[in-house]
C-alpha cells in the first residue's frame, strides 16, 4: 500500500497545495524537493512509497529525474507519476517512453488518483 510520498515541484505554493490536499486524503509527504539533485537525495534518505515528479521543473526535466530515479531505486518502477498544469496529450509520447506509472494533471491531483494510476501498473 502506498503510504509515503515524496513530490518534486520547482512551485512552491503548489508544492504546500499537494501537501496539504494529499495529507488530507491519507497519503503522508515524507519529502518536498524542487531540484533534480534535491530530489535525488531526499528519495536516496527518505525511501518514499510513490514520488510525484513535475514534467518541467525550470531548466529540468522531470522526465530525465524519472529516468534517474528508477535507475537508482529499481523499487520505484511504476511507483514515479508525472504530474503538469498542461494536459497529457501534450507529453504524450514522452510519457509513454518513460518508466513513469504514467500522468495526473496537477488540477486533478488526489491521493486516490496517485494509488488508482499506481495499482494498474505492474
Amino acid at each position: 500500500m502506498l503510504r509515503r510520498c515524496l513530490i518534486v515541484d520547482d512551485n512552491e505554493r503548489f508544492l504546500a497545495v499537494a501537501r496539504t490536499s494529499l495529507e488530507r486524503d491519507g497519503l503522508e509527504v515524507v519529502g518536498t524537493a524542487s531540484t533534480v539533485a534535491d530530489a535525488l537525495d531526499k528519495a536516496d534518505r527518505l525511501r518514499p512509497d510513490v514520488v510525484l515528479v513535475d514534467v518541467a521543473l525550470g531548466a529540468e526535466s522531470g522526465f530525465d529525474l524519472t529516468r534517474q530515479l528508477v535507475e537508482r531505486h529499481p523499487d520505484l518502477r511504476a511507483r514515479v507519476v508525472l504530474i503538469s498544469t498542461r494536459r497529457e496529450e501534450d507529453y504524450a509520447d514522452l510519457i509513454a517512453l518513460s518508466p513513469a506509472a504514467g500522468f495526473v494533471w496537477k488540477a486533478q491531483l488526489s491521493a486516490g488518483a496517485v494509488r488508482e494510476l499506481v495499482a494498474g501498473r505492474p
